[in-house]
């Protein structure tokens, strides 16, 4: 029993991962260019523009407001079309991107915007173009708290992931409610708990450990 327990928790500390890891990477390569985007095309930004930024603001805005069972399950034919089944560890790929692309695109955005506008006016004073000022001025100044504001999102991840794998998407959740719920294993469901709260704390501490390495080189 110990043994099968091990294997279990493994198999489904595996397939959160996958599921957690390849969502958050698409995550992060789609939302913070639209980050960058909602910052610079605001107002005050490099490229005003709020033609654009609205209606990306405007969709952000919706689609963060949708609780995640309720947009899992409004994405199973999107789901079904894009990886060919509403079940399993790539279908909950789906449902978790794109809730976390709107989640970490206004952290980011945040951060973004936390840069301090001398350094923009200063750039712009020896020459710089817009381009330059996004990757070597507000990309680099926001850098600490963009990773920092990752690192919450993977962590948001991880929860939605549970819930993902309750109905039917694998991972440490499938087995929290097969095991855990349906067949009143407390022991099952101790150590699903205490393998997410690691994974949580690892997550948590690297990412506090990369924001502050990166802070302090701009000191």
């Amino acid at each position: 029993m110990h043994d099968q327990l091990i294997d279990l928790l493994l198999t489904g500390t595996l397939d959160t991962l996958i599921m957690v890891g390849v969502s958050a990477l698409l995550a992060f390569l789609i939302g913070l260019p639209l980050a960058v985007i909602l910052v610079s095309t605001s107002e005050n930004g490099i490229y005003p523009s709020q033609t654009i930024n609205q209606p990306i603001g405007w969709i952000i805005n919706i689609t963060r407001s949708i609780p995640f069972l309720i947009l899992m399950v409004a994405l199973i034919p999107i789901t079904r079309w894009i990886v060919g089944t509403s079940y399993g560890v790539w279908a909950a790929v789906v449902p978790l991107t794109l809730a976390a692309i709107p989640f970490f695109a206004r952290i980011a955005e945040v951060s973004l915007r936390e840069v301090d506008q001398g350094l923009i006016e200063a750039a712009q004073a020896i020459g710089c173009n817009r381009q330059q000022i996004i990757w070597h001025v507000l990309l680099p100044e926001a850098l600490p708290g963009i990773v920092a504001g990752f690192t919450v999102t993977i962590v948001t991840m991880i929860n939605s992931s549970a819930i993902a794998g309750a109905i039917g998407a694998g991972g440490l959740g499938d087995i929290a409610y097969r095991y855990g719920y349906q067949r009143f294993d407390l022991t099952v469901m101790f150590a699903v708990i205490v393998v997410l709260i690691v994974l949580v704390m690892l997550i948590q501490a690297t990412g506090d450990t990369l924001s502050q390495q990166l802070d302090k080189r701009k000191i």
